[in-house]
């Protein structure tokens, strides 16, 4: 009690530097978050700001400071040595917590304050939630700065746009109730299940000029760029220009920090972009949007690994802003929104659905064709007949799930995999015919199988350059177009030809595709994965999507085994249901997302080490630790990969519903342990990691 109220007595010294430059009269401490994404300095720093600076030394605003001296991280700027390092000045306050003397700011890189107290606020409780570092959020948060782009004039914002016609919104039960209530000012949330055709795009755009019309902002987030200018050429038709901004990796850095300014600055109000795009700083936001929550493309690959999804979800309750969850397929975390009441479902009665959607029919593998030109595609009868009859009304979709020409092999006689003898890596097959490592990359000329002496080799998986080649022989007289990693079609003509695609990659027809055949659906079925049936379904019915409606003659062909329930879903066209059966199972199980999950890996002895220094909620369930396979980088891979000379393992963390926070809180806390104790930053944790097998 004494030492207590003797350290409350000691007066606590002002603010100076070292070498004694005049300071602030008002506010003389800045707090700095400097640009470490190192746990344990996930903090703010007190630096002294000097008289020369006051003006431009506000909240917001990017800076340069002393970090490190003599090569330790130090509680504060307390010497004039270290290195120089970039950091946001978080407030100005009249008084230090430190009684030493502080470093003075360095340098302000621009007065241009780009960190709001909302996107703070957003990026803090993002960091809380995957277990990371704000210097890490602030880093997707925040673009880099361009000095032409940052000095350029930004106009007033145009004035709100008229509230829109329900149009379209009116094929689902409440599509026109939701559309008025966003023009309104209300804040509605909704799951949103979209009918196949190309609507989406423009009943997109309408909600957001509704929420225009409102005089609050939007924001759209699509998983990649071709949707995000779809979504680009709804709102210039809806609206005309300059009511929006176009925020994109691919716009190069100088066009998208414009972009991202003119959102700051308030001269837009309405936002479409990818994944980066959802910490867009959008004035009196009142409606964010997500489509296609199901893509990879939504969940970031750099620390913490924040998903689309959940950051908008908190948007939504930070701001009491309208949630709009869409997409032709629906996910099993999307029907948990509904389940729980947070969000209202809007879909369209089954009589509608049937309208629109094609018709769906499947075949199984052992479905031979029995005429020479089936059997040079390797297509069941029905599937050829379809490709055949397609041809004639335009272009027919092709879907494969691997792209190249044969991704895997196997041994033709005992189906065993054939893999390479010096790292037993997958062999695969080239355009030439030879096969190489898809490890390794070595040579493979003299293979035999190991488990029963034979010689000669089948496709496990055949890609879609094969494909494409194969097709194109049974069908001379028809062209063949082909759409994947190396070239991306964004649209083909409505005339008659074969356009054979990996999945994400179709393009659009015009007019619709006449038919779609969605070969080798064992391949994306049989993933040792917990999402393999959400995510072959939502693949499958995104390619569906884009054929004509059964009333135009559009059919749909899925090779694959018609008892499984994706395929029943997809021929009844109800991803809801799916979603709702997958979601009341996962609960029984105990899987996410009804649990919550984390996923910690690195090296054995690292891992045991984060282990023994962790303190987890009392519910917690450990599973693990088991073998990872690593990359030559020395990154955990999600399928596969080459020997390493160092084991690498994974453990996951299960905990109930509501102890989701505190786990994160205390692997966050151990982490943070470790690097302090100057421990190897190998350790990657990973909060809802999209695979766990």
């Amino acid at each position: 009690m004494r030492e207590a109220v003797r350290k409350a007595q000691v007066p606590r010294a002002k603010p100076r530097t070292w070498r004694g430059a005049a300071l602030a009269k008002e506010l003389p401490v800045a707090r700095v978050l400097v640009d470490k994404g190192v746990l344990h300095l996930d903090r703010y720093f007190d630096y002294a700001v000097p008289e020369e600076l006051d003006a431009v030394a506000q909240p917001g605003v990017r800076v340069r400071v002393r970090f490190g001296a003599g090569g330790r991280n130090v509680r504060e700027g307390r010497r004039e040595g270290g290195g120089l390092i970039d950091g946001f000045l978080v407030e100005r306050v009249a008084e230090s917590d430190y009684a030493g003397p502080l470093a003075a700011l360095a340098q302000v890189v621009s007065p241009e304050p780009v960190l709001s107290p909302e996107l703070l606020g957003l990026a803090r409780g993002v960091a809380d939630r995957y277990a990371g570092s704000l210097a890490d959020v602030l880093q997707l948060a925040v673009p880099p700065r361009h000095a032409r782009a940052e000095a350029a004039q930004t106009g007033a914002p145009p004035p709100p746009p008229p509230a829109p016609e329900p149009g379209s919104w009116r094929r689902y039960g409440r599509g026109a109730e939701f559309l008025r209530s966003l023009a309104a000012g209300a804040a509605p949330r909704a799951v949103w299940t979209a009918l196949p055709g190309p609507e989406w795009a423009e009943e997109i755009a309408r909600a957001v000029q509704a929420t225009l019309a409102s005089g609050r902002g939007a924001l759209v987030v699509v998983p990649a760029g071709r949707p995000a200018a779809r979504v680009d050429a709804a709102l210039r038709g809806l609206m005309g220009d300059g009511q929006h901004a176009v925020l994109t990796a691919d716009a190069g850095q100088e066009r998208r920090y414009r972009e991202w300014l003119s959102v700051r600055r308030g001269a837009v109000r309405a936002v479409v972009g990818t994944r980066a795009a959802m910490f867009a700083p959008v004035q009196n936001l009142g409606l964010v949007v997500v489509w296609d929550d199901g893509d990879a493309g939504h969940s970031d690959d750099n620390a913490p690994f924040p998903h689309v999804r959940e950051v908008l979800e908190l948007r939504a309750s930070r701001d009491r802003c309208g949630f709009l969850l869409g997409g032709w397929s629906c996910t099993v975390e999307a029907a948990q929104l509904v389940e729980t009441g947070w969000a209202a479902p809007l879909v369209a009665d089954r009589e509608r659905v049937r309208a629109t959607a094609p018709l769906v029919r499947t075949v199984g593998d052992g479905d031979l064709a029995r005429d020479e030109a089936a059997r040079a595609a390797r297509l069941p009868t029905l599937a050829w007949e379809v490709v055949r009859d397609g041809l004639r009304q335009g272009p027919v979709l092709v879907q494969v799930p691997r792209r190249g020409y044969i991704p895997r092999m196997a041994c033709a006689q005992c189906r065993a995999p054939a893999r390479c003898r010096h790292c037993a890596g997958p062999l695969t097959a080239r355009d030439a015919g030879e096969l190489r490592c898809g490890w390794c990359g070595r040579e493979e000329t003299a293979w035999h199988c190991p488990e029963c002496g034979g010689f000669r080799l089948r496709a496990q998986v055949v890609g879609a350059r094969r494909t494409a080649e194969e097709l194109g022989r049974a069908f001379p007289a028809v062209p063949v177009r082909t759409s994947g990693r190396e070239q991306v079609l964004d649209t083909v003509p409505g005339t008659p030809a074969l356009v054979v695609s990996t999945p994400g990659a179709e393009p659009v027809a015009e007019g619709g595709y006449a038919a779609a055949l969605l070969l080798d659906g064992w391949a994306m079925l049989g993933r040792p994965d917990l999402r393999a049936g959400e995510d072959a379904l939502r693949r499958w019915i995104g390619a569906g999507a884009l054929v004509r409606p059964q009333s135009a003659g559009g059919t749909v062909v899925v090779v694959a085994e018609p008892t499984l329930r994706p395929v029943q879903a997809l021929v009844r066209w109800d991803p809801v249901g799916h979603a709702v059966r997958e979601l009341a199972e996962r609960a029984e199980l105990g899987f996410p997302p009804v649990s919550r999950m984390a996923a910690v890996s690195g090296p054995t002895e690292a891992v045991a080490d984060f282990l023994a220094g962790a303190e987890l909620p009392p519910d917690a369930e450990v599973l693990g630790p088991v073998p990872v396979p690593v990359t030559e980088a020395g990154r955990p891979r999600r399928a596969g990969g080459p020997p390493s000379g160092e084991r690498w393992v994974r453990v996951l963390f299960r905990v109930p519903p509501g102890s989701g926070a505190a786990l994160a809180a205390g692997l966050k806390t151990a982490q943070a342990a470790r690097t302090a104790r100057g421990g190897s930053d190998a350790v990657r944790i990973r909060i809802d990691p999209p695979d766990i097998g």
